[in-house]
């Protein structure tokens, strides 16, 4: 398995246990905040889905943009659907990523280091994020939250 295969299967791993979260959120609980300037549970979702998928696609690219978007939600359903359909296009666009791509220089925020340091900044952005959604699913009151990341398959 080649390395981008394995980061991309390491990110699904992690991303998949986000979708179930949102699993357990009803519509009443999507615009919770902790704190007035909190992001909602929402946007923080939101936040982590977009986010990701600037950073690949500035990898694939070769040059960070990172531009506002408009990602509008109603419902839980609407919210469940926008990261469902970010998470098919950072998927497609990994899937085209080349070792030349993890090895070519970067400059973020006037960083410079090669693609596969900013897709590991990028899945460990999600992870710290994915950890405050985990905080916000206990405030809420859910109790019963899926582990931390999808396990490899038993022996």
């Amino acid at each position: 398995m080649g390395k981008v295969n394995e980061l991309l299967e390491h990110w699904m791993r992690h991303r998949k246990v986000i979708h179930d979260l949102l699993d357990l959120i009803g519509n009443e609980h999507i615009h919770y905040k902790p704190w007035n300037d909190a992001l909602s549970l929402g946007n923080l979702a939101i936040h982590i889905a977009v986010s990701s998928d600037r950073f690949v696609q500035g990898i694939k690219n070769g040059e960070f943009t990172f531009t506002s978007s408009s990602n509008e939600f109603e419902t839980i359903e609407g919210l469940r659907n926008i990261l469902s359909e970010y998470t098919e296009k950072t998927k497609s666009t990994f899937q085209t990523l080349s070792d030349a791509d993890l090895d070519q220089q970067l400059d973020f925020n006037r960083f410079i280091a090669p693609g596969k340091v900013w897709l590991s900044s990028m899945i460990d952005h999600e992870i710290h994020h994915k950890g405050q959604l985990f905080t916000y699913a206990r405030l809420i009151g859910i109790e019963k939250l899926p582990f931390f990341i999808i396990q490899p398959p038993k022996l």
